[in-house]
């Protein structure tokens, strides 16, 4: 494993006062501070905060056209993406819809036959539909790169809505409506928003909509705010980053769940994951209930994570995220031994890495190739690709980047020197897809490394652990921690990580593979765990840690779960 250069985040002292005179817990206001928040508004994620639909180019417009739809009781067609944001914006999409008394239906892409989005294929699916041929189209997560799938469709007759949030192309399709906050010219303040939030924000209004054709009273129909469970969820699982709209979405989210109120597949993931939605946190939905959707996708159809997000049976929902859960079993244990087979493989090459990683092996499972990625890239600390056949002459790849690398400039440096040699690549700063020649894998790593290195100017990269600082000994308590675990971290906004030096009194392996510490410092012990760390530590040691509430037998402890160690 690379080791991590520890660095402590700088804090704007004028906001962290601006924060605590207006009543915010002052660690809080430090933590806040240290994250961009630089006013108390910033801190208000009620519903009345919430940035207004109208800024949304086309909202409005896609409103209507949903309206007139609904009136005329034409069809509707979902097409959804096949990870967890698209299941969960399908999800929102369906239940809202059907609220409103729409005719709507859903159809997913499957990842191994006809890939991401609205493709001419999708539309020849959607055609060929269980409900009979849409009169339009709605995409969810997808669709603003679909150029060819919307003229399919507009040649087919069925008029195409498109609500997305990844960053357009060169041209963009020529649909009835395109809502996208990343589009040119859309005045959005919050770039940021999941696929799920765009379908979110077009349903509230469609509601506007209907209200002001007299179809409900001015502020009647169907409460919206019930889907915020699946809004957090997709949110915090596609990753977006946590800004002060997307944290008011995720926190109005959280709060349903721990209400006990949420959608019934949503409270089967807790029930199958062993987690309690009454302390229902962003970890539980980016790390226990996202990958068991994402896992139907990525092995199988995710048209059973959608059906499970959908149904309003107790029986059938805990049904079928057993089934999600068995799934995701298998997308473990497929996962564990393609690494084991990168590491073997690497090993036995002998050679250390360059500035990149790529792997392939014509044995690998193509819908598992991103975590494999993720996992090399995380040990290696560098841009890494994993890749699985896909036909007979065709490979294709998923990559994960490091801070210091914009993996989707490099596959586009690598296409210029090299015309031809990438079929087709897409993807952002951080992850992306491409697909290769099988022939032409020898000649593409070479190429990739050297593109990465032309981009940045290194062959090496540092990882950065960015902490908090020391943890003032008065708020190393459980209270301050079960508070801390209450607000919504992660993408953007990290959960906070001190660092402090501790005496260690006491240290043994737990489960053969977790370092199970008692740490002291000053007057005060606490019990510590370091996950996946077999090695024991010296007797005086700098810990960055996340401070949690531990519960055991009803009582509150805090615990300090140790990051890293020096």
């Amino acid at each position: 494993m690379v080791s991590p250069r520890l660095t402590v985040r700088s804090t704007n002292h004028e906001a962290r006062l601006a924060l605590e005179a207006a009543g915010i817990h002052p660690l809080l206001a430090r933590l806040w501070a240290a994250r961009g928040v630089s006013h108390p508004d910033q801190t208000r994620l009620a519903w009345p905060a919430l940035i207004p639909p109208s800024g949304l180019t086309h909202v409005d417009h896609a409103a209507r056209i949903l309206a007139d739809a609904i009136g005329a009781g034409k069809k509707l067609l979902i097409v959804a993406d096949y990870d967890c944001d698209g299941a969960t914006a399908c999800a929102v999409g369906l239940r809202a819809l059907r609220a409103f008394g729409a005719n709507v239906d859903f159809l997913v892409p499957n990842r191994f036959e006809t890939g991401y989005g609205l493709s001419p294929a999708v539309v020849d699916l959607a055609c060929a539909h269980r409900n009979g041929k849409p009169d339009l189209i709605i995409t969810v997560d997808n669709g603003i790169a679909s150029v060819d799938g919307v003229a399919a469709a507009n040649a087919a007759g069925i008029g195409v809505v498109v609500t997305d949030h990844h960053l357009p192309g060169d041209r963009l399709p020529d649909a009835l409506a395109l809502v996208n906050p990343n589009q040119p010219g859309c005045g959005f303040p919050s770039k940021n928003l999941a696929g799920v939030g765009v379908i979110f924000y077009v349903m509230l209004a469609v509601r506007a909509e209907l209200r002001r054709r007299g179809v409900y009273p001015p502020d009647g129909g169907p409460r919206l705010d019930a889907l915020s469970d699946l809004v957090a969820l997709g949110t915090v699982a596609d990753v977006v980053k946590l800004d002060n709209n997307n944290r008011l979405l995720v926190t109005q989210g959280l709060q349903r769940m721990r209400a006990g109120r949420m959608q019934p597949g949503i409270r089967a993931l807790f029930a199958v994951a062993s987690r309690e939605p009454r302390n229902a946190s962003g970890f539980d939905l980016g790390f226990a209930l996202g990958p068991r959707i994402n896992a139907a996708g990525r092995l199988a159809d995710m048209s059973l994570g959608i059906a499970c997000l959908t149904t309003d049976d107790e029986a059938e929902a805990l049904d079928m995220a057993r089934q999600l859960d068995q799934i995701n079993r298998e997308r473990r244990g497929i996962e564990a031994e393609m690494r084991e087979q990168a590491l073997a493989a690497m090993e036995s090459a002998g050679a250390a890495p360059g500035a990149s990683v790529c792997v392939f092996d014509p044995g690998w499972h193509q819908g598992v190739v991103g975590l494999v990625a993720s996992r090399l890239k995380e040990k290696f600390w560098r841009p890494t690709l994993a890749f699985a056949p896909a036909d007979d002459d065709e490979i294709r790849g998923s990559g994960r980047s490091i801070p210091d690398v914009h993996l989707r400039d490099v596959l586009d440096l690598v296409s210029k020197r090299h015309p031809g040699l990438i079929r087709k690549f897409g993807g952002h700063a951080m992850a992306a897809g491409l697909t290769l020649g099988r022939q032409d894998f020898p000649t593409f790593v070479p190429a990739f490394d050297a593109a990465v290195q032309e981009l940045t100017g290194r062959s090496q990269f540092e990882p950065l652990l960015e902490t908090d600082g020391s943890l003032e000994t008065g708020y190393a308590n459980a209270e301050v921690a079960t508070l801390l675990q209450q607000q919504v971290w992660g993408a953007g906004f990290a959960a906070p990580l001190f660092l402090d030096e501790f005496t260690v009194r006491n240290q043994r392996l737990v489960g053969e593979k977790h370092l199970k510490l008692s740490l002291e410092r000053g007057h005060q012990r606490f019990d510590a765990i370091w996950f996946g760390h077999d090695q024991s530590v010296p007797e005086r040691v700098n810990v960055a840690y996340r401070l949690e509430p531990n519960v055991w037998n009803g009582m509150v402890s805090a615990q300090l779960v140790v990051e890293h160690a020096e």
